[in-house]
């Protein structure tokens, strides 16, 4: 122990008669130290994964990259001290804060990793991504701030200085970025607000945005259209326009207009009825919401009956199943009624002379047979 402590002192005095040695076997112990924590990370690595705990493969993933890499700098750093003391006369001081900027940037990468093993985690059972997609890129903003001033201070900037010179700086930027500003905050009132979140279907009334989530960012929306092309929306367009959610419905609507003939006058009530007591008998008729069923109209070729309810299901192609399976029991609630569905018809009446003259005129009609 004695001796490792020499040997290390004498690394710290810098100039040296056997640096090239010194060096070499910094250099051997960083491979045999690389070489121990390869195999420790792997065995905690197989540990972790056979755990039903996410945390510890979040946390072993994390550490193995930023780890190996410390132990190769780490002495490397020390061996170009060593070097540069002994075939030079320029300070390695600067080495020193190297250094420390290594151990912040280490820490630094180990969290910032940590944040995204832990999300990737996370995604498959979380009920809300939009807010852990938002947790997580708050923490990762909040690490490399504070990496950042940390590596500052030790560069021997002052702090006060660059908050104080941030502070009138902000106000400059802020006017010359006011947009960037304006879709930053709009991210931020959808993670807060939750008007939609990652898989929703949106469209706004207000313009031609219709499509499924695909991602929040700080400074857009990626939508995806139903042609299945992308559309980009900055976040501060959701500000100031109407956003519908379909995907937050709790039922569907079915609405339709039924046309019975004019002849068909005396069972309109009986249809009604029929088509009533089949949509409160209907397995996917949702009997707690709204249902109506009632002579609506005099058509201008029809009595029309107007059919009202909801659905229970709100998925798409689910309804519409249910809602032709509605609509062809209403078509033979119709036929079994003996009445039937009207269609568009005009009636001509002609006064007593008109039709004479009609006769009279159809009787110089003559047809003659095409010749062969």
């Amino acid at each position: 122990m004695e001796k490792m402590t020499t040997w290390w002192a004498s690394l710290e005095q810098g100039s040296s008669p056997d640096w090239l040695f010194n060096v070499g076997l910094l250099l051997t112990l960083s491979a045999v130290l690389w070489g121990a924590w390869w195999l420790i990370s792997r065995r905690l690595a197989h540990i972790a994964e056979t755990t039903k705990i996410i945390w510890d493969d979040a946390l072993v993933h994390a550490v193995r990259r930023p780890v190996s890499w410390l132990i190769w700098l780490w002495p490397a750093l020390i061996s170009v001290g060593v070097v540069v003391e002994n075939i030079s006369h320029y300070s390695t001081a600067f080495l020193v804060v190297v250094r420390h900027l290594l151990l912040v940037w280490t820490l630094t990468w180990v969290l910032l990793r940590l944040i995204s093993n832990v999300e990737v985690a996370l995604a498959d059972k979380a009920k809300d991504l939009t807010t852990l997609n938002a947790v997580s890129k708050v923490l990762r903003l909040m690490v490399m701030v504070i990496g950042g001033l940390v590596m500052m201070q030790n560069l021997g900037l002052s702090l006060s200085g660059i908050l104080t010179f941030g502070g009138v700086g902000g106000l400059v930027v802020g006017m010359a970025a006011k947009d960037l500003l304006a879709n930053f905050f709009g991210g931020m009132m959808i993670y807060f607000d939750r008007p939609f979140k990652v898989g929703d279907w949106i469209r706004s009334p207000d313009r031609l945005i219709e499509g499924t989530v695909e991602r929040i960012g700080f400074r857009m929306t990626v939508i995806r259209t139903f042609d299945k092309r992308p559309l980009y929306v900055p976040n501060s367009v959701f500000s100031s326009i109407v956003v519908e959610n379909p995907s937050r419905m709790s039922n569907r609507r079915i609405k339709q207009k039924v046309g019975l003939r004019y002849q068909d006058a005396a069972v309109v009530g009986n249809v009604v009825e029929g088509i009533k007591q089949m949509l409160r008998q209907h397995p996917e008729i949702d009997s707690q919401q709204t249902l109506i069923v009632s002579f609506d109209n005099y058509g201008p070729s029809s009595l029309d009956i107007l059919v009202y309810t909801f659905t229970k299901t709100v998925n798409w192609i689910e309804y519409k199943d249910v809602q032709q399976d509605v609509m062809l029991k209403i078509v033979g609630i119709v036929h079994q009624h003996g009445a039937d569905f009207a269609f568009p018809t005009s009636t001509v009446q002609l006064g007593d002379n008109a039709l004479i003259a009609l006769q009279s005129s159809s009787s110089k009609v003559q047809f003659e047979s095409p010749e062969c």
